[in-house]
């Protein structure tokens, strides 16, 4: 018999007030299967779960059985959708089973998704397919891998059950882990009813549970608008250099935590394009790649509109500090974007120059369709080349290495424009053997390419979870050069390339 709880739940959210939430419990499925189980994740979240017993994971995963402890509820919210502002959302297709506290003392949600309607369906089923879920289990997962925060994934599960969209697809469920799912459109669930009282019970809510060095600041919800904004410039600057394009970035979407949350149609750059958009429901391209940053700023001004009332008595006098925030918002992305790009051409002071010469490269990339991923990993490749000595064989291995960085990425003629002001640039570092390290630890050789997502979804629709294991297999390590996955790293062919993404809803 066990004397332990399987999870040690303490449910903070399920403790506030009524009008957050809703109580829901999923619906029981017909023949759960296990698909995955992050072994490694439930140690750290101190689940004590018998990673052979995949009959009972199946059980607890799909919703079936319900483990002591949990309060399940889905999230009250509203949310911009594509600009235009729905008053009540909710979770409509995810289930809160409740918190647990980790390794490191941080608070974490387990969430299902595709676990059966809730109040919030909006005559939707509640259920997921079983595409979607292994989408966000990869993407979820490769994004810990890079070192981008997001939302993590606890376990997969077949249904057993059809789900109906635009034809008949397997049913899956997908356990999802966050540092919470308070989003920007939580606080406008409040502010659209004018409940002050609500907007500053979960406001302290979160500072409690994210920011708890703002419960002394002179102004904390000012503070706190501050650090959800520096939060999200930082992370945008992030997705930005690894290529990422969430899709939809919904103030539904955006949790106050600064997780990456909700990997619907979201993809990753393969021939560099600041304008590429992938989700079939973005038309305007309203959340393009070069587009997200300015989203995010506009999101943020969003959450400063509810929190207004919280800062300042004077609305004037709110007004005018939340647009100090809008103000340095831009300003902190910024600062965050050339931070990144720099390390990723292997500079590690800063020069007033810098943005240039980044700049000089991107356009050259675009001009002649360079893959982005591999762009970078070449230039890292070079550099290694350039520091290793300066002998014959070394000499002969810098030229190999500055043909295969150009060949296919970019014209010749800009390459020779621009690859002298690099190396230039690049000397005054302090090492070269130091410039090129940083590169490798920071441009990828993996990332989860949307046609390799893609084949993984179509084998496991034809039964064959192969292609999935193995994707998830290659992301997991996505700085080094492992030639058992050499071929993750290539680029696609024409023919195999992802035009759209579609979202699981």
């Amino acid at each position: 018999m066990r004397n332990k709880p399987l999870f040690k739940f303490d449910n903070s959210y399920a403790r506030l007030p009524e009008r957050f939430h809703a109580s829901v419990y999923p619906e029981a499925v017909r023949g759960p299967t296990l698909i995955k189980f992050n072994g490694p994740l439930a140690k750290n979240l101190g689940l004590d779960l018998d990673e052979d017993d995949t009959a009972r994971l199946a059980a607890i995963f799909s919703g079936n059985v319900l483990p002591p402890g949990a309060e399940p509820l889905a999230m009250a919210y509203a949310g911009h959708q594509f600009g235009n502002f729905q008053p009540q959302l909710g979770d409509g297709r995810a289930i809160l089973l409740g918190e647990v506290v980790d390794a490191a003392g941080i608070r974490r949600d387990i969430q299902l998704k595709g676990a059966g309607p809730t109040p919030f369906s909006r005559r939707g089923d509640g259920r997921a397919a079983l595409g979607p879920v292994l989408r966000e289990y990869i993407v979820s997962e490769a994004m810990a891998a890079l070192g981008i925060p997001a939302t993590r994934a606890l376990a997969a599960v077949i249904t057993g059950e059809p789900v109906y969209r635009e034809t008949t697809l397997p049913g899956a469920v997908f356990t999802r882990v966050a540092a919470s799912h308070v989003r920007v459109g939580t606080f406008q669930f409040f502010a659209a009813r004018e409940d002050i009282d609500g907007l500053r019970t979960l406001s302290d809510y979160v500072i409690d549970r994210h920011y708890a060095d703002l419960k002394t600041a002179e102004k904390p919800y000012l503070a706190l608008l501050e650090r959800v904004a520096e939060r999200q410039a930082e992370l945008v600057a992030r997705w930005l250099g690894i290529g990422f394009i969430h899709g939809v970035v919904n103030t539904d979407n955006v949790t106050v935590s600064g997780e990456t949350i909700d990997f619907g149609p979201c993809a990753f750059l393969d021939e560099y394009d600041p304008m590429k958009v992938f989700s079939s429901i973005d038309a305007q391209g309203r959340y393009a790649y070069r587009n997200q940053p300015g989203i995010a700023q506009w999101n943020i001004a969003r959450l400063a509109e509810c929190l207004l009332p919280l800062i300042d008595a004077d609305q004037d006098a709110a007004v005018d500090q939340a647009n100090g925030v809008l103000k340095r918002f831009g300003e902190r992305f910024q600062a965050a974007w050339i931070a990144v790009f720099r390390r990723k051409i292997g500079l590690n002071s800063e020069e007033p120059g810098d943005a240039d010469l980044v700049q000089g490269l991107l356009a050259a990339m675009h001009e002649g369709r360079a893959d982005f991923t591999l762009t970078f990993r070449r230039l890292a490749d070079l550099a290694s080349a350039q520091a290793a000595g300066d002998g014959k064989a070394d000499e002969q291995a810098r030229l190999q290495a500055e043909a295969a960085f150009v060949e296919g990425f970019m014209p010749w003629e800009k390459a020779e424009a621009w690859l002298p002001l690099w190396r230039e640039r690049l000397a005054r570092e302090p090492s070269a053997a130091g410039a090129a390290a940083l590169m490798r630890s920071v441009n990828p050789a993996i990332i989860p390419r949307n046609h390799r997502i893609e084949e993984a979804i179509s084998a496991a629709l034809d039964g064959d979870l192969g292609p999935f294991n193995r994707l998830l297999d290659a992301v997991q390590a996505p700085y080094e050069d492992r030639p058992e996955f050499a071929a993750y790293a290539e680029s696609p062919r024409d023919e195999q390339r992802v035009l759209r993404t579609f979202c699981g809803t």
